[in-house]
């Protein structure tokens, strides 16, 4: 297997609604107006958000409800930047779990939750290459 990842997809309550918070981010799909599943493309790689009982059903897992141990993250240019998509993601709906703040680590990062509880970080990593299409070099 390659040492890659081309598809996340994240279970949502409300696909309709996801869809709306995701779009309010400033994100873009092709999905048409009631799409059982919408895709959105993130680099070289595609973000998908699905009814979450049918994805349980469809990798074969018990959905308990609770928190799955995934967290997401985006990286930007600066830690403006970081201040910036946190405000864009407190503007859409999203809980704030952590302002920007200098991390432990030697960067700068903020935390918001999705409308499902999704968990993205936004960070700043001055130890990494953020390239021109977004993505990163360690």
């Amino acid at each position: 297997m390659e040492q890659r990842v081309s598809l996340i997809t994240l279970g949502v309550a409300d696909l309709g609604r996801a869809r709306a918070f995701y779009e309010a981010l400033g994100w873009r799909t092709g999905a048409e107006p009631g799409a059982d599943v919408v895709f959105f493309q993130a680099g070289g790689m595609v973000l998908a958000l699905w009814d979450r009982a049918e994805l349980a059903q469809d990798s074969g897992v018990s959905d308990g409800g609770g928190w799955g141990g995934v967290g997401l993250a985006h990286n930007v240019g600066s830690p403006a930047a970081v201040d910036a998509v946190i405000e864009e993601a407190r503007a859409a709906g999203a809980v704030i779990a952590r302002e920007g703040a200098e991390t432990f680590w030697g960067g700068y990062s903020g935390a918001f939750t999705d409308l499902d509880g999704h968990p993205w970080e936004v960070a700043h990593n001055p130890h990494w290459t953020l390239r021109e299409d977004g993505s990163i070099a360690l």
